[in-house]
């Protein structure tokens, strides 16, 4: 009896039991049976990777001599320039794509204020594929770095008259 009073003299609700709330209890079981086990994984799949980091960059080439530099009878030295020069040409050709992706872009989101606020996209356009014209242009499809260099050579005379 003492205990009654004591409650009543200080406003103390009585104990009761709470009753479960079914929600929060399947969230509790589903956080400890599904989230724990998948959250613990993860974080350990982190770590080991974490240790055994690895940076995808692109691969880089050393630049070799030019087919110019390369001493007669060297095949080996032709062979590298010869790859140096497809890779150089794969580069460039990306470039001219990606300022072409650019300038589509460009025009696609003006709409029809295209000609006035991407008339820089469209000059550097010009400008990229004039030097990969000048460059490669008119080497065909069985173009490599020997046609390169002569066309390259021919076009320095001519401008020299």
């Amino acid at each position: 009896m003492p205990e009654d009073s004591n409650r009543d003299a200080y406003n103390i609700p009585p104990t009761r039991t709470p009753v479960p709330d079914p929600a929060e209890f399947f969230k509790t079981v589903c956080s400890y049976i599904i989230d724990a086990p998948v959250t613990f994984v993860r974080e350990w799949i982190e770590r080991q990777q974490a240790k055994n980091k690895h940076y995808y960059y692109h691969q880089k080439f050393r630049r070799v001599p030019d087919l110019s530099e390369c001493l007669e009878g060297d095949y080996l030295c032709y062979y590298e320039a010869e790859a140096q020069w497809r890779r150089d040409r794969m580069v460039d050709k990306e470039i001219v794509e990606i300022v072409r992706e650019r300038l589509g872009a460009c025009k696609q989101r003006e709409g029809p204020n295209q000609f006035q606020n991407c008339a820089k996209e469209a000059e550097l356009l010009v400008q990229v594929t004039k030097a990969y014209q000048d460059r490669y242009g008119d080497l065909g499809v069985h173009g490599n770095s020997r046609t390169c260099l002569m066309k390259q050579k021919h076009r320095m005379m001519e401008e020299r008259k």
